[in-house]
């Protein structure tokens, strides 16, 4: 791993926070996660286990920290981190069709559920919510899905071109 692969993982991590904090909240204050999506570009640019595992605890420590979740910090520990090996198993599975967007938004849409799930079964045994699991995912997770999917749309290509011209070796430059 060297210091560009880890100054764009950070850039990456950084955009995700900033989106995260300007977006405003829907359903009680509920906010889609962009550093989720970001996280899965930068997995998809660095499909390795040390860089996955510094994606997932760096986002969220800092997703964490920012959630309007109460007691949010520790499931979105526990949730980033379990997400991106997860997508990063999904991304290998795939191999190089996990580099085409279509397919890639996919990949999106289920770390999403799995990040989604993840979440609220932490924070719920946490704080022993039972009731919540289901009306939260409807109004929360579900959307989040989709706004994650466009999210990746229209993020990632833009990413891809900006990798390309400026001759950063990643999986999809190569």
């Amino acid at each position: 791993m060297n210091t560009k692969n880890l100054v764009l993982m950070a850039l990456l991590i950084a955009v995700g926070a900033v989106l995260y904090i300007i977006i405003p909240g829907f359903n009680g204050g509920m906010k889609p996660d962009f550093m989720l999506t970001m996280m899965f570009i930068g997995i998809l640019l660095f499909p390795e286990v040390k860089s996955v595992f510094l994606l997932g605890i760096s986002t969220g420590i800092i997703s964490g920290l920012f959630s309007t979740f109460p007691g949010g910090f520790v499931p979105n520990v526990i949730d980033k981190t379990v997400t991106a090996f997860v997508f990063l198993g999904l991304v290998l599975l795939l191999g190089k069709y996990a580099k085409k967007i279509p397919a890639a938004i996919v990949l999106t849409c289920v770390g999403t559920l799995v990040s989604g799930t993840i979440f609220l079964s932490s924070a719920i045994f946490v704080f022993d919510a039972d009731a919540l699991f289901k009306e939260l995912f409807v109004l929360v997770v579900l959307p989040a899905i989709v706004i994650n999917a466009v999210a990746f749309f229209v993020i990632y290509p833009i990413v891809g071109k900006l990798i390309k011209r400026s001759k950063f070796e990643t999986a999809i430059s190569v």
